[in-house]
């Protein structure tokens, strides 16, 4: 597959499912009426963000399938992306807070197990997880504080 097709496939999965799902489990008046600490983002934050978050993911899980497709660097992105897709339903939709966090704890601990062992072959792709790692990590403290507060 040419490569530039294969970016494209890449970024048009990784973006088209996480935008589905944000369109599919918005935060709605459920999430509105929570307390939440006072470090929140304001809500229109976190669609561009996640949107740029999603084409960082997107050119790492190319660029790793390049290398080696069925490797254990590809499994773990696979896993992260599992983890990731599988959040928002479970906090926005099914308002199973303390299973998102289980989720999320889980989905930062990948994201730090991939950049740890992609650094040496591929410190490009570990420098662009890295800001996927700090937002996966602050909104796992906003997921903790949400449920404390609820």
């Amino acid at each position: 597959m040419n490569r530039y097709v294969s970016l494209g496939v890449f970024l048009l999965i990784v973006v088209g499912v996480g935008m589905a799902i944000g369109v599919a489990t918005p935060p709605g008046d459920w999430y509105a009426g929570l307390a939440k600490p006072p470090f929140n983002p304001p809500n229109w934050l976190f669609a561009p963000v996640w949107t740029l978050l999603y084409i960082l993911i997107a050119i790492v899980g190319w660029r790793t399938w390049r290398r080696n497709p069925s490797g254990a660097e590809m499994k773990l992105w696979f896993i992260q992306m599992a983890l990731n897709f599988a959040w928002s339903p479970l906090f926005f939709a099914a308002h199973a807070t303390a299973a998102a966090l289980i989720v999320i704890i889980l989905l930062v601990a990948v994201i730090v197990w991939f950049i740890e062992i992609v650094r040496a072959n591929d410190r490009i792709s570990a420098l662009m997880f890295a800001p996927y790692a700090l937002w996966t990590g602050f909104a796992t403290l906003l997921n903790a504080s949400i449920l404390y507060l609820n």
